[in-house]
């Protein structure tokens, strides 16, 4: 049987979702700015449910995002306050790891939006610094394009080495074909920019177009996985400029049994970490860790 680093679940829907509060273009940063005693609170859930791993809620926490909203002065404020609660749930925990998530510029399935290469590495370079001394693992997520992984890799690898750190990287997939990226890149382009990165995982896309990347993930010699969403779809209104999440629709048939089944799937196809992405919660995560444990395998 299989070692397998169990993730978290989604974030931003979750904390939506215990807020109760209508959703704005600033997604889960809002709600940590209004309600941030929920953010401890899902990562100690998550960690209850089985979990080993906290990705802390720094996903959309770019200068790009905060541009018109009059906290363009709370930028490392905020990422201070999203790594102390990934901290302190862990602490409270008594273990786990903790990855400080970077999200796509400027907007989320958009890759045509991706700022210039060089624009792109600084801001980039500027966020790994500021992540970099109090996490274990410099993830980007999200990651649309070859374009948006190279600039990426290229800022946050010297800051991971320097640090000692992993450097993860989960890119974003048609939903409706598994082997290409959103931008219509086949996965296996990614090759020539993966040389520091550490292990490579698909987030943000359907359970099933996962089910196909399993493989061309494979293909790739990395440890990989999958954080699965359960959204109906990406619907063209969230991809207009300054979305916000009411513009989605969680699925109804994609309860945490049925989600199990395809983190299983992809645990059969060699998968080593496993989790969940937007409309994912502590008991998709525990329904996963139930599994793991009843066919053998070591969660760790």
């Amino acid at each position: 049987m299989s070692a397998i680093t169990l993730l978290d679940g989604g974030m931003g829907q979750e904390l939506l979702a215990r807020a109760g509060d209508r959703p704005t273009p600033l997604w889960a940063t809002q709600v940590m700015l209004d309600r941030p005693e929920l953010v401890q609170a899902i990562h100690a859930d998550y960690f209850a449910a089985g979990a080993t791993l906290a990705t802390a809620n720094t996903y959309a926490l770019h200068r790009d995002r905060f541009a018109g909203t009059g906290l363009e002065d709370r930028f490392e404020d905020l990422l201070t306050q999203a790594l102390d609660a990934a901290h302190a749930a862990r602490d409270a925990h008594g273990g786990g790891r903790i990855a400080a998530s970077t999200g796509p510029l400027v907007q989320s399935y958009r890759p045509d939006k991706m700022p210039p290469h060089d624009q792109a590495v600084a801001t980039y370079a500027e966020v790994a610094e500021l992540l970099a001394p109090r996490c274990d693992i410099l993830l980007a997520e999200t990651v649309a394009s070859v374009a948006h992984a190279r600039a990426f890799v290229e800022a946050a690898a010297p800051v991971a080495a320097r640090h000692g750190l992993p450097l993860w990287l989960s890119v974003t997939i048609s939903d409706t074909d598994g082997t290409v990226l959103r931008s219509g890149e086949p996965i296996a382009a990614l090759a020539p920019v993966l040389g520091p990165v550490d292990s490579l995982l698909a987030n943000c896309s359907a359970p099933e177009a996962m089910d196909t990347a399993m493989p061309h993930l494979a293909a790739l010699g990395r440890p990989f996985g999958a954080l699965a969403n359960a959204f109906e779809q990406i619907t063209e209104d969230f991809l207009r400029e300054k979305p916000t999440a009411d513009a989605l629709t969680a699925r109804r048939d994609m309860a945490p049994d049925r989600y199990a089944d395809h983190a299983m799937g992809w645990v059969a196809a060699g998968a080593t970490l496993v989790g969940g992405c937007c409309e994912t919660g502590p008991a998709h995560i525990a329904e996963i860790a139930r599994r793991l444990r009843a066919a053998g395998h070591a969660i760790v």
